[in-house]
C-alpha cells in the first residue's frame, strides 16, 4: 500500500485531519486557502455571519465554476468538431 500523509485542514475555524496521498496535499492546501479566502468575501462583502451559509455558498459558487466550464468545454468542442468538418470538407474538395 502506497504511504499515506497525515494532514490537518483548517477551514472556517474548524479543524479536518486528513489521511492522504502525498500527492493530494499541494491540491489540498491550495483549495483550503481559496475557500478560506472566499469566506473571507462573502462575510465583508454580504455581512453573512453564520458559517454554514457561507459555506454554502462557498460550495454554490464553486461547483457553478466547476460547471460552467463543462459547458465552456462542450462549447469548444462542438467549435473545433465544425471547423474540422469545414477543413475535411474543403480538403476533399481538393483531392
Amino acid at each position: 500500500m502506497a504511504e499515506q500523509l497525515k494532514i490537518k485542514l483548517s477551514i472556517a475555524n474548524r479543524v479536518y485531519p486528513l489521511t492522504i496521498a502525498p500527492s493530494q496535499e499541494e491540491g489540498l492546501r491550495k483549495a483550503t486557502k481559496k475557500i478560506e479566502a472566499m469566506i473571507s468575501q462573502f462575510e465583508q462583502n454580504y455581512s453573512v455571519r453564520d458559517k454554514q451559509d457561507v459555506l454554502a455558498m462557498c460550495a454554490l459558487q464553486f461547483a457553478a465554476q466547476v460547471e460552467q466550464k463543462t459547458i465552456d468545454k462542450e462549447y469548444v468542442n462542438e467549435e473545433v468538431q465544425e471547423k474540422l468538418e469545414a477543413l475535411s470538407e474543403l480538403l476533399q474538395s481538393h483531392i
